[in-house]
């Protein structure tokens, strides 16, 4: 990315480099927001392939699934690159187009992707068989030499998830148990709700303790002991004490001090550079 922006005006590239920045930070967390910052950076410099993915990923993110493909078909022409291929035709899921998803399952590029890609294509393909209403299809196209391995690998866990949950929608569900299980046993960066499922298979309900409602509904009881009598006349103020606790003046209190969050800015506006890219050209309106 960095030698793509570096072709750019040196203005131009900072305010571009600074809205891709904050994209990579929002997306998880504040996708909108993210969007946001990735319009303006396509509108900065939609000729360079690393603003046209990123834009795809924040559309894909909020759900705009036509708008990503577009974007990430746009990417993978500027760079000749098939590691796009598979959340491609997860796009194509997203559109409702099931069949496309599971065609360009078996294309050449696939080929192409290194194993990461391809396990990420196997989970894209069950996907679309369980869209189909194949459920059986789906819970086949996962059992690959890869699902098998102990070696706990960045896809380990989400690819044993996927299998657990296919394994439960056609009624398997001691075996749906186990493999969540294993998946949890992988999922060192809980990029699942494997612990959710697990809980939920053994019929496990977590309250949150801080829930006002919960307590309030008796869900959550907290341990109360009764004063005694010394305590309870200890703990009535005197009169003098009560005048000494009242604030003598109008100082704002903590909670009106709030310091500005860093985060809380603006997308950077357009650059007045003079070789300042226009907007998206004909690579975005495949739509």
């Amino acid at each position: 990315m960095r030698q793509e922006l570096m072709s750019l005006p040196k203005t131009l590239a900072e305010d571009v480099a600074r809205n891709l920045v904050m994209v990579a930070k929002l997306l998880d967390d504040e996708p909108e927001r993210a969007y946001q910052y990735s319009r303006v950076a396509l509108r900065l410099a939609s000729r360079v392939a690393a603003v046209r993915e990123a834009a795809g990923f924040a559309s894909y993110a909020v759900g705009k699934y036509a708008e990503a493909l577009a974007e990430f078909r746009a990417a993978r022409r500027m760079t000749g690159n098939s590691e796009l291929w598979p959340v491609m035709a997860d796009c194509e899921r997203g559109m409702g187009r099931p069949e496309r998803a599971l065609a360009m399952a078996g294309e050449p590029e696939v080929q192409k992707l290194d194993r990461a890609g391809q396990v990420e294509m196997r989970m894209v393909a069950a996907g679309a068989r369980r869209d189909m209403g194949q459920a059986d299809a789906a819970v086949v196209t996962l059992q690959s030499p890869e699902l098998a391995s102990n070696s706990i690998q960045p896809w380990t866990a989400r690819l044993r998830y996927a299998y657990a949950d296919a394994l439960l929608a056609v009624g398997r569900e001691d075996e749906a148990r186990e493999w969540f299980a294993k998946a949890l046993e992988a999922d060192q960066s809980g990029s699942t709700d494997a612990s959710d499922r697990l809980a939920e298979l053994d019929g496990v309900e977590f309250v949150d303790a801080l829930d006002p409602e919960a307590a309030a509904d008796g869900d959550v009881s907290q341990p109360v002991e009764e004063p005694t009598a010394e305590e309870s006349e200890d703990e009535e103020p005197t009169a003098e004490e009560s005048t000494a606790d009242e604030p003598e003046g109008d100082e704002p209190s903590d909670e009106d001090m709030v310091e500005p969050e860093a985060d809380d800015v603006e997308p950077v506006a357009e650059a007045t550079s003079e070789g300042q890219a226009a907007g998206p050209d004909e690579d975005g309106d495949n739509r």
